[in-house]
């Protein structure tokens, strides 16, 4: 089983800002995917799908992105999910608008909900697909910028990268890791 973890904070106030991109990407794969509805589980919403054969758990925290830890944990551990198993989908904004990296492990990189998850999880070595969506402007502060929204020039490039980001993980999951970053860390 794998547990794919889109990042974001809850709330209509937070829908369409840079820092929910983990969670559009969640609705993609369930709306690909034909996830079943949603429940609220560990502080999440979760939902199962089957995407490339295997059974998937499609999870948004709740719990706003510094604490997404939270709920990502306890459903580790109930799941059994083994950190090879486990994709957590986030923005960076140090990374250019569209650009994708996926990762086997490392550092949170300032991604304060990345932080949580490896402090609880007490490792960093599991997987993580960072989605660009910067770079930050000069004299802005990264709080500002991360829950603003895109720009109506952007907003085209946006919804692609979803998609692209929700191809990533499909890709990760059929073919494995060194495959998906080759294709997708381009």
């Amino acid at each position: 089983m794998k547990l794919i973890v889109g990042l974001g904070n809850p709330g209509s106030r937070y829908t369409g800002t840079r820092h929910n991109i983990g969670f559009e990407v969640i609705a993609e794969l369930a709306r690909r995917h034909a996830a079943g509805s949603p429940r609220e589980k560990f502080q999440a919403e979760l939902a199962e799908a089957t995407i490339a054969g295997e059974k998937t758990l499609l999870m948004c925290p709740l719990t706003f992105m510094n604490l997404s830890g939270q709920a990502v944990q306890p459903a580790c551990d109930f799941y059994k999910i083994e950190n090879n198993d486990l994709l957590v989908v986030c923005d960076d904004f140090a990374l250019p608008l569209g650009k994708l990296r996926i990762r086997a492990q490392g550092s949170a990189g300032g991604q304060k909900g990345l932080d949580d998850i490896i402090r609880r999880l007490g490792t960093d070595e599991f997987p993580r697909l960072r989605i660009g969506i910067g770079p930050l402007p000069e004299n802005w502060e990264a709080a500002n910028f991360v829950l603003g929204k895109f720009s109506k020039e952007e907003s085209a490039e946006a919804t692609e990268m979803v998609k692209r980001s929700a191809d990533a993980v499909a890709s990760w999951i059929r073919d494995g890791l060194a495959k998906a970053m080759n294709q997708y860390n381009a």
